[in-house]
């Protein structure tokens, strides 16, 4: 087999990579390691920046996204119990966030990819990639008992933190740089209406809570948990008394309740490569960084990466230049590492930390109190929270 671009997982950033780059008139083939149902299935981030909107908008992939997303003009932070809003929509312009479930993009992704007939090869076992420093790399792997090797110019690792892609780069070209949080996140998904038609972050002193949703009538809740607890411990009743705790009298008594059908509990970290490039294999997404859930910028970054590379790879094939690959991986650290800094930030003003002591905690609530009092403070959560420019 033949192709221009080997792309390595069909989770955001690989399939939309496949589309920019089909709708370009450059192939593209995508390889994935699981089935089309798992990686659909996937519940993750739920937030779009208006930079990952308009990307589905220039590929034609936004007609459900314009009729079933929830569009956000703001975002609500709770501390000592008092909510406040901050308004993004005025203090940047006219910019706002769209609330359209991960799974919701995957599945119009994939089903579009079925329609154009982009090619993605599911269920590609012992994937490997080979002479990716050479000008004639290639991608071998084994489905059904069959091995296929795929030759290609280019490789674009999209196959996350545990993908084959990051661990082909050399140890000694490798620089990685990791946080991990003393917490996670217990979640639940319910069928009951969202407490507030916008989010809510609230910092409580047994810890941080969120009021999220998928639709007008599904709530998505968090509240922070130890890092070893077990969903065990957590029946729903519990669960939601903490919640309204945490939210405060006047979120929380919002708050409507009913059975969860899903329950799970993300560990927090951050994590950045660096380089996102090596000869000519280059990493986009989880592959390359990760965040904490906290501004929800992990599917919008992986949506960010492969907008700058899928600029690149066109103009090598249309005119043969090659500075935006060369430049690809400066140029998209530069936007991860502030995506991260914004992340790192919020959850730190946020969360409960197991070393805070009484002056820690006063630093906090400060945080938040001069945030409410401030345009400027409020117009720099708001241009980080809706997305900084390509």
């Amino acid at each position: 087999m033949r192709t221009d671009v080997a792309i390595i997982g069909a989770g955001p950033a690989g399939m939309l990579l496949g589309h920019l780059l089909l709708q370009a008139g450059v192939q593209a083939v995508v390889i994935e390691r699981r089935d089309r149902a798992y990686v659909e299935g996937r519940v993750r981030a739920g937030v779009l920046e208006q930079t990952t909107v308009g990307l589905l908008e220039r590929l034609g992939l936004d007609e459900r996204l314009r009729r079933e997303g929830l569009v956000h003009h703001g975002t609500n932070l709770v501390h000592d119990g008092r909510m406040f809003r901050v308004d993004m929509h005025a203090l940047t312009g006219g910019a706002s966030v769209t609330v359209y479930g991960q799974q919701e993009v995957m599945h119009d992704l994939f089903e579009a990819a079925e329609a154009r007939a982009l090619p993605v090869i599911f269920d590609a076992e012992e994937t490997r990639l080979h002479d990716v420093t050479s000008a004639s790399p290639s991608v071998v792997w084994r489905r059904e008992g069959i091995e296929t090797r795929l030759d290609c110019d280019f490789v674009v690792g999209c196959d996350g933190y545990h993908g084959v892609s990051r661990a082909s780069l050399p140890p000694d070209v490798l620089r990685t740089f990791e946080r991990v949080y003393p917490f996670g996140w217990l979640g639940i998904l319910a069928d009951v209406p969202p407490a507030n038609h916008e989010l809510i972050y609230a910092n409580h002193e047994r810890g941080f809570a969120l009021a999220s949703m998928r639709s007008a009538t599904r709530s998505r809740y968090y509240i922070q948990c130890a890092a070893d607890e077990t969903i065990a411990a957590w029946p729903d009743q519990r669960f939601w008394d903490e919640l309204a705790h945490r939210l405060g009298p006047e979120a929380g008594s919002a708050v409507v309740r009913g059975p969860s059908f899903e329950k799970t509990i993300a560990p927090l970290r951050s994590f950045v490569t660096e380089p996102m490039r090596h000869g000519r294999l280059f990493l986009a997404g989880d592959a390359a960084h990760i965040v904490p859930p906290t501004g929800a910028k992990g599917l919008n970054l992986a949506a960010a990466d492969v907008a700058v590379l899928s600029d690149a790879l066109v103009a090598f094939y249309h005119d043969g230049s090659e500075s935006g690959l060369t430049g690809y991986s400066d140029r998209a650290l530069a936007r991860v590492w502030k995506a991260e800094r914004f992340s790192w930030w919020f959850t730190g003003i946020t969360h409960r930390f197991p070393e805070m002591d009484g002056f820690a905690r006063r630093m906090q609530v400060a945080e938040l109190a001069y945030i409410e009092q401030s345009r400027a403070a409020q117009t720099a959560l708001a241009e980080n929270y809706v997305g900084l420019p390509l």
